[in-house]
């Protein structure tokens, strides 16, 4: 495995857990929301796309999890 080989799986299982979270913002699943931020940091462009993915799916608690998240 090359080096970029592995800079390709790190992106996929970012990708994957990114679209994950928005799934589980959908569905609303705040314990989810929780797990899937836990220990990471967002940019400020992806915090507020999903702060306002939660304002969309009308969960205000998703909405302060996402809010509590550490800017990177």
């Amino acid at each position: 495995m090359t080096a970029n080989d592995s800079a390709e799986k790190t992106e996929d299982r970012s990708l994957n857990n990114h679209a994950a979270l928005k799934t589980s913002i959908a569905n609303g699943d705040v314990e989810e929301v929780k797990a899937r931020l836990e220990g990471h940091t967002l940019n400020k462009l992806e915090k507020g796309y999903l702060i306002d993915l939660a304002r969309l799916s009308g969960n205000s608690e998703i909405e302060e999890v996402i809010k509590s998240t550490p800017e990177s």
